[in-house]
């Protein structure tokens, strides 16, 4: 497609005029429709997203992308997304639902296709067109994501330019359509690079923060059953899902069963002299900054690049450390199979650590515990700073929802304003609606004709004004 910031927003806003018209039935359709097609691409899409960026494991893309179209599709479709959506005459309250306009879907390289495919059905689903804008590394399997879902839209009698995308990215042309005046929305999900540019760019944006998902194993955890979640989670498509976890924190008094454990799970425990090779390959010096190298990579591949011999079949590099921080790279966020590891001596100690984590790269984002205290899960919730506090499930399919939580089908996680985010929720369909209010006028209604001597009498107290207001006009 075109890659003029002016013809794209201009084709998005013709788009959006006649989308507008549409009522819920026939949006719906569009919705099922664009679903079905995505859905029944899932292994086609999976593999080309593997082929094109050497990322992850083709057969866990199809799982996400089975997540992206039909865990998604049954969250949204229900949900009232045209029109007057709820009515209270109690109140004298009317709310309506009313398209953005154009967004514009920034897409990340680690979940291609079925990020694209989440994003245009709840945009879809919401009358607003998009854009998709790919990463570089994958672009063509973003692009033939968008084509299929265009194709099935359009023959479902949605409005032609709903759904654009652009197939020769650049930063200029990025940067133009992201500060251009007839954007509505910007969905960043990426890297931190793109995610400030959205934010910095004057247009109203929603974006997601980094991950840095500490796991503490308490003492009266179910360590098998634990052990067994976090290798779903972590070793998931090579670890490139953000709620991945990143350090598992274990207190004395069990790490030699949870060790014991992890080993019988075919992962594999770093020695003290093999962790500054393993570090140096993982995470860049300068920057702190994870490399490309081992994103989404096995474990085997990885240990090869930093010269450590390990058993092919190698599912998890378990790195011990000792600190957080800088000066202990591998205890970052690493979207690979590589999990750091915190012997601790007590809960509290347990407690401090995860705290530490959190606020290391991953603020506002995902933790998670295995235990069965309540006591103590409830206080390890009051302590993190995280949209999500996940317990006793796997981190990285808890959090997008759908399958192990009741929290809604996304992609894009927000992390709050400690992650530099609008807000903590799994991003779906209510969060691209305008939402107007019909206010219609409440009984006893006159509370500033009250007697307006009374007010400016400043010896009238709130505790003289409240029994007033209430015998009055409660």
């Amino acid at each position: 497609m075109g890659v003029l910031a002016d013809d794209i927003i201009q084709q998005a806003i013709l788009a959006a005029a006649e989308f507008h018209q549409f009522g819920q039935e026939a949006t719906d359709k569009i919705v099922k429709a664009v679903y079905e097609a995505a859905f029944n691409n899932r292994v086609h899409l999976a593999r080309m997203a593997w082929e094109e960026t050497g990322i992850g494991r083709w057969e866990d893309k199809v799982i996400k992308n089975v997540v992206g179209t039909h865990l998604v599709y049954e969250d949204i479709r229900n949900e009232k997304t045209v029109g007057i959506i709820s009515d209270d005459p109690d109140n004298g309250l009317i709310e309506i639902a009313q398209p953005m306009g154009p967004v514009l879907a920034v897409i990340p390289v680690t979940n291609p296709t079925s990020t694209t495919i989440f994003k245009i059905l709840i945009c879809l689903k919401t009358r607003n067109p998009i854009i998709v804008c790919p990463s570089k590394k994958a672009a063509k399997c973003s692009g033939e994501a968008a084509r299929i879902c265009y194709k099935a839209a359009l023959k479902a009698g949605a409005p032609e330019g709903c759904i654009q995308w652009i197939g020769s990215i650049n930063r200029e042309t990025t940067h133009q359509l992201m500060s251009h005046k007839g954007l509505a929305l910007i969905l960043a999900t990426g890297g931190g690079s793109l995610v400030n540019a959205a934010y910095c760019s004057g247009t109203p944006s929603i974006g997601v923060g980094a991950g840095n998902v500490p796991v503490f194993i308490e003492k009266s955890a179910d360590v098998p059953f634990a052990v067994d979640q976090i290798l779903i989670s972590k070793t998931f498509d090579n670890g490139t899902i953000c709620a991945s976890e990143q350090a598992v924190v274990v207190e004395q008094s069990i790490a030699e069963s949870v060790k014991e454990e992890f080993l019988s799970k075919k992962a594999f425990f770093v020695s003290n002299e093999d962790l500054p090779g393993l570090a140096k390959t993982a995470v860049f010096a300068g920057t702190g900054l994870m490399s490309p190298e081992v994103v989404g990579k096995s474990a085997a591949f990885i240990a090869g690049l930093a010269g450590i011999e390990v058993p092919e079949d190698t599912a998890l590099l378990i790195a011990p450390q000792t600190a957080v921080g800088s000066a202990h790279p591998l205890s970052s966020e690493i979207l690979a199979p590589i999990l750091a590891w915190y012997e601790v001596p007590d809960f509290e100690s347990a407690i401090k650590t995860c705290i530490q984590l959190n606020f290391h790269g991953g603020i506002g984002h995902t933790v998670s515990i295995f235990s069965n205290d309540e006591d103590r899960i409830r206080y390890f919730a009051l302590q993190m700073n995280a949209g999500r506090i996940l317990v006793n499930v796997p981190s990285s399919q808890g959090a997008v929802g759908g399958m192990f939580t009741k929290l809604n089908t996304s992609f894009t996680l927000g992390c709050g304003t400690g992650g530099k985010n609008i807000t903590t929720d799994n991003v779906t369909v209510r969060h691209l609606l305008n939402i107007q209010r019909v206010l219609k006028r409440r009984e006893n209604s006159q509370f500033l004709g009250f007697d307006k001597a009374k007010f400016l009498d400043e010896s009238l107290t709130a505790e003289d004004i409240w029994p007033m207001y209430h015998k009055n006009y409660l």
